[in-house]
């Protein structure tokens, strides 16, 4: 008599052929176990950085704080109203006559430069507007002796240093409205140089 065949073993009832227990007929983990693969509990699946740090990176340094430095920007204010009074004095006793630009120039460089070097003080663009005055007026009285002394043929240090009071009253005589004109310009000019110097930094 021939022996009966026994069941295949089956992994879904009991019996001998049942997969032994805690483990898992599809093959994924135990229980516990992350099937996807991804990190254990407390780390973070996207490698983002921690709480509290910054995940896209540094931040981008602050702005620098503006510069408010009233003794540096009124010094660089007279050095260049001093250069710029040379330069405008050369060209007018070259040219021999007034021209409303170059007093513009002055101003807007005496302003300029205060706002460079002191910032946006509210004090640097009047300060400048005073000094561009002086440079304007200094650089018509060196137009005066630039021009004298080609026509005298004289020294320009010697009548600029040794004949001032001459070269103000030949100021005064030659004075017009257009004179107090071109002074005004400057002074507009540096103030309006100084804003913009001082507000961009």
């Amino acid at each position: 008599m021939s022996q009966p065949v026994p069941p295949p073993d089956n992994p879904y009832a009991g019996g001998p052929g049942q997969q032994p227990a805690g483990q898992n007929p599809y093959g994924q983990p135990a229980p516990g176990q992350n099937p996807y693969g991804q990190a254990p509990a407390g780390q973070n699946p996207f490698g983002q950085a921690p709480a509290g740090q910054n995940p896209f990176g540094a931040y981008p340094p602050a702005p620098a704080p503006r510069r408010n430095n009233v003794g540096l920007g009124i010094l660089a204010a007279v050095v260049a109203a001093l250069v710029t009074a040379g330069v405008y004095g050369a060209i007018l006793g070259g040219i021999e006559a007034e021209i409303g630009w170059a007093a513009v120039g002055v101003g807007f460089a005496v302003g300029f430069a205060a706002g460079k070097a002191g910032g946006n003080n509210p004090v640097l663009p009047i300060v400048s507007a005073i000094l561009s005055l002086g440079a304007v007026y200094l650089g018509q009285l060196v137009g005066i002796a630039v021009f004298a002394s080609k026509e005298f043929g004289a020294s320009f240090t010697q009548l600029f240093f040794e004949e001032f009071g001459m070269l103000t009253e030949a100021w005064s005589e030659a004075k017009d409205p257009l004179t107090f004109l071109f002074l005004a310009l400057g002074a507009v000019a540096a103030f309006s140089g100084a804003k913009k110097a001082g507000s961009s930094g």
